[in-house]
């Protein structure tokens, strides 16, 4: 493999280490939904109090988020099978971005030992500079025409129409608005961004010091 090869698959290790522990730390960050509860006003929608909904919450991110968990049962919010379907879908791709996280932190891992083995530091910070922009022009799309976006993703991740949830049979969708979902995204690429800029600093000390 050539040295240049060798870096692209580098950078690109990198950058997915980095998307994935974004949208890792970001599905989890329980705080952004229980402050959207109040900001977006849920309990209204919903017509349950803060805890109930909070509760609920936790039981669908623990089906999410655990492989053995197989069977979504909130105690509170019934689901048809299209809901539990899409909700099923969904776990695939939470258990997805994990096996990502994984996968990409080790080939980082080792990129970075040979970076450090051959004093290549140098070579990533072109690199590094376009990465840092990335984040900053996705945050623009979302801004402009969220809509579309969140429209677009789906098509992209789900090849059926189950993610069209209807309140009567799925009353989870009052509880989850769209709304909450683009702070969640809004919030992947703050991460992205941030952990873009301190390791391409991280990186920039290390060429000033070898």
């Amino acid at each position: 493999m050539t040295q240049k090869l060798k870096y692209f698959f580098g950078y690109t290790a990198i950058f997915l280490l980095v998307l994935s522990a974004s949208i890792a730390f970001t599905i989890n960050f329980t705080p952004l939904y229980s402050f959207d509860i109040d900001y977006l006003n849920i309990e209204q929608m919903t017509g349950f109090s803060k805890d109930v909904i909070l509760d609920n919450y936790r039981v669908l991110m623990q089906y999410l988020n655990l492989p053995w968990i197989a069977e979504l049962k909130m105690p509170d919010f019934p689901a048809s099978e299209s809901g539990l379907f899409h909700f099923h879908e969904v776990k695939r791709l939470f258990l997805l971005d994990y096996a990502i996280l994984g996968v990409s932190a080790v080939a980082s891992i080792l990129f970075l030992r040979m970076v450090k083995k051959e004093q290549g530091y140098w070579r990533m910070l072109n690199p590094l500079r376009m990465m840092v922009a990335s984040p900053l022009v996705a945050l623009t799309v979302i801004f402009m025409n969220f809509d579309r976006l969140f429209v677009a993703f789906h098509g992209v991740f789900f090849n059926n129409d189950a993610w069209i949830f209807d309140a009567r049979t799925d009353p989870i969708i009052l509880a989850l608005p769209q709304d909450f979902f683009m702070h969640c995204f809004v919030l992947v690429f703050v991460m992205l961004e941030l952990l873009l800029v301190l390791l391409y600093f991280w990186v920039r000390r290390k060429v000033k010091t070898t």
